[in-house]
């Protein structure tokens, strides 16, 4: 019986090609889609599920209030680690672990290997290794990382840096990082086979920190802390997160430094996450790798449910349509004794059949789909059916779902028709206005309405992205590079030299030396307190660092006094900007200039610039003279000629003064304008999943609209004949044929538009500064869809209308 059902099926799918094609096509762009987000969304929420106990493992975190503003630290003082294990209760086990990157990594032997920039290094010991079950391949689990300048490495590193030894002799070999810190391999171990932020590769053992000049104190003093200072808890069965966070910070209180000043205005509070939340929590980021987005996996989820919802309308509205067609067949199926359930399992077969074939064409499309977004997803993200079972359960449970949605509707229509109305010819009396008729308008508009949200989303997230790149934003952003210095050169006089030879180059307007750039999320912090002689004001003021030639070079204006100078140097003159002065209480701005913040004297006032991205509001900021340590050099550029090359030949002038100084180091540039781009990188994806959406949707949309537009001329057909041999004009057939539809798709413009401002309106509320929702967002997308329908149509209304009415009706 079950091969008489696919052969039928068979039949029936071939003897309606085009119809079962369009369907094909719907449903296999709808799963196709759903393929390509469920490996995206499945690859970011399996990172670190694999460790034993994992719900029981938290990362200590900081979250520190100063007056009134917050910030977040994903690491801890770096001592705090130390003196867990003896005074904190209800642990099983603790592990510290301080990143550090950037290193020059030399392998000696009779061929000398070097490694610039590595990073992937950690100073940690068995504790960690032990929290996080690293397997172990040779060496010891109890004593590889005891002493100072011992380490283990993962396996693939490990065979990077000695391909031709097998692990057991690499034990005893020598790895020198940055040629002073020379350290003993005494282990090696597996990385983690599932998707991990825990991507350390080499260890150095813990006790090598207070060895290393520039870290010297660092596992004692109480007064900073950094984010790569990172420490992980594991909680004891039955202890609560809101307990060890008490003695935590309660440890924190005894040890960490007073200051009086800033009793009841600044917060230091230690707080534990959860292991499973570190690769989504953008406050405190996540280890290395960007932190996910929850809100944009749940969104692609979304996408891909309706693409899949789009396919099943096309085929429950194709399949509905037809049933004229297998009207007869039904009856006399029934007649001959086949049951209601018969039927529905036969229909059902066919809908499987067409969901397989759109299954198959789906697995070919996702790799296609996966090289178009590369851009910005992991290249681990990969369609690897042959070593990814998970796959293939996937697609054969997306198989069954789908049929069950398209088919069963469609199959128990079909299965109720009457043996003798269906005989009789009387099935579909008046069927333009039966139940059915009524679902298929409703699911057309439901597809319409789907479109149009996509492009309207895709406009209106176009539009804010156009905004934030060309808004001005208070300062210059165009023909303008930076360039950061080697940190770590010991050099005197390195960076003055390179700044020199930057500042003779004719193709150079203006340099500066200075900490960063206007708008960046690196800015540091300090409590300033200005007392005006009834009450003192004391606020936290975001502060940068430049020369004289630092606003200059950015063209940012001055408002009142005048620029910092080198007699500004240790903190002695601060430029303010104008939201800092309002804040102080001076409405004029000239009268902040003079007046003291502590110590420090205003010696000018600024105009606004947006420090960070649109996202964020202007805060209180000031700019002080850049010490000795500054190594970020800014460089404006003077204007090309057409056609010329002039900053080519400067950026390769500077390249060779770089490698004159610097021969061990890469040269790197940063165009600014390219910098102000990248603050809207998430908002770039967001468009371009969007705009791949819109095209899906309106693809799958047109192509259900044509399969309809295709059934309701062929049902007309003897209609048409009769009305053109009466006078009808061809213009009049096409209105005839094309008005109702191209209403539904007004009305799901009339239900879509308000849906989608207030979709849209809580989008806009994550940005300080933002664009407004135009009228013609909604203008354009109403007519644009409309457009394409009138298109769609047109290919078989006018068709219809211009066919000779004799060939419709010679059987009459």
């Amino acid at each position: 019986m079950i091969r008489n059902y696919l052969k039928i099926a068979w039949r029936n799918f071939w003897q309606h090609k085009l119809f079962s094609l369009i369907n094909v096509v719907g449903l296999s762009v709808g799963i196709s889609a759903a393929l390509v987000i469920y490996l995206i969304v499945s690859y970011d929420f399996t990172f670190d599920n694999f460790h034993k106990g994992g719900d029981r493992i938290y990362r200590v975190v900081t979250n520190l209030n100063y007056s009134g503003e917050a910030f977040f630290i994903s690491g801890v003082n770096a001592p705090l680690p130390n003196i867990v294990p003896a005074e904190v209760t209800g642990l099983e086990a603790s592990a510290p672990c301080y990143e550090y990157s950037g290193w020059t990594i030399t392998i000696p032997g009779k061929t000398t290997s070097k490694f610039k920039g590595h990073g992937g290094v950690a100073f940690a010991d068995q504790r960690y290794l032990n929290l996080f079950n690293y397997q172990w391949l040779a060496g010891s689990a109890k004593a590889s990382l005891n002493a100072p300048r011992q380490l283990v490495l993962t396996s693939e590193q490990a065979k990077k840096y000695f391909p031709s030894l097998a692990y057991d002799q690499m034990i005893g070999r020598q790895v020198i990082y940055n040629d002073t810190v020379k350290t003993t391999v005494t282990g090696v171990v597996k990385e983690f086979e599932g998707n991990t932020d825990l991507t350390f590769t080499e260890f150095i053992s813990y006790s090598t920190i207070p060895t290393l000049f520039d870290m010297r104190n660092e596992l004692t003093e109480w007064g900073g802390m950094t984010s790569a200072s990172m420490f992980f808890v594991k909680l004891a069965r039955g202890s609560k997160p809101g307990d060890i966070e008490k003695q935590l910070n309660a440890e924190l209180t005894k040890h960490t430094p007073k200051h009086p000043e800033y009793k009841g205005k600044n917060t230091t509070l230690l707080h534990l996450q959860p292991l499973n939340d570190v690769h989504f929590n953008s406050n405190y980021g996540a280890i290395n790798n960007p932190a996910a987005n929850k809100t944009t996996l749940y969104g692609l989820m979304v996408i891909g449910a309706f693409l899949l919802i789009l396919g099943c309308i096309n085929f429950i509205n194709l399949t509905t349509a037809q049933a004229s067609q297998r009207a007869k067949e039904i009856g006399i199926r029934k007649t001959l004794g086949s049951s209601k359930a018969q039927l529905i399992f036969q229909f059902l077969s066919e809908t499987f059949l067409v969901t397989l074939v759109a299954v198959v064409a789906a697995a070919c499309l996702a790799p296609v789909i996966i090289k178009l977004f590369s851009g910005f997803i992991s290249p681990a993200i990969k369609a690897d059916f042959p070593n990814r079972p998970d796959l293939l359960l996937f697609l054969l449970g997306l198989a069954i779902v789908v049929s069950f949605l398209s088919g069963f509707y469609p199959a128990l229509v079909l299965s109720r028709y009457k043996p003798v109305s269906v005989l009789k010819k009387q099935a579909f009396a008046d069927s333009g206005k039966t139940r059915n008729a009524w679902l298929r308008k409703s699911l057309t508009v439901s597809q319409f309405i789907i479109a149009q949200f996509f492009i309207m989303a895709t406009i209106l997230v176009s539009k804010q992205i156009y905004y934030a790149i060309h808004t001005d934003l208070g300062f210059k952003k165009d023909a303008i590079i930076y360039i950061n210095t080697p940190w770590k050169d010991k050099v005197p006089g390195h960076r003055q030299i390179f700044f020199s030879k930057i500042k003779a180059l004719t193709q150079v307007e203006m340099a500066s030396v200075g900490q960063d750039v206007p708008s960046s999320d690196e800015a540091g912090s300090s409590s300033f307190t200005y007392n005006d002689g009834k009450k003192e004001i004391t606020t936290q003021l975001q502060t940068k660092t430049g020369d004289e030639n630092y606003i200059k070079v950015y063209r940012i204006k001055l408002l009142a006094g005048r620029d910092i100078s080198v007699a500004d140097t240790a903190s002695r003159g601060i430029l303010i900007n104008s939201t800092y002065a309002h804040l102080l209480g001076f409405k004029n701005v000239h009268d902040a200039v003079g007046k003291f913040l502590g110590k420090t004297q205003v010696v000018g006032v600024m105009a606004d610039f947006h420090q960070a991205s649109l996202h964020a509001p202007i805060k209180p900021l000031g700019l002080e003279y850049a010490n000795k340590y500054c190594g970020t050099i800014h460089i404006a550029l003077k204007p090309q000629t057409a056609g010329g090359n002039e900053w080519k030949l400067a950026i390769a002038a500077i390249g060779k003064s770089w490698k004159e100084l610097y021969p061990d180091q890469d040269f790197d540039y940063t165009f600014f304008d390219e910098h102000i781009a990248n603050l809207y990188t998430s908002e770039q994806h967001t468009s371009t999943l969007l705009t791949w959406a819109t095209g899906l949707s309106i693809l799958i949309s047109c192509l259900g609209l044509l399969g309809l537009a295709m059934y309701t001329t062929t049902r007309r057909t003897k209609e048409i004949g009769v009305r053109k041999v009466l006078g009808a004009t061809v213009a009049q057939i096409i209105k005839l044929l094309s008005t109702e539809l191209v209403l539904l798709v007004l009305l799901a413009f009339v239900i879509v538009t308000p849906l989608a401002w207030l979709a849209m309106n809580k989008w806009m509320q994550n940005f300080a500064d933002k664009t407004t929702i135009s009228w013609w967002i909604f203008a354009l997308s109403g007519a644009g869809m409309l457009l394409m329908a009138l298109l769609t149509l047109s290919f078989q209304t006018i068709k219809a209308a211009i066919a000779n009415p004799v060939n419709s009706l010679r059987s009459e």
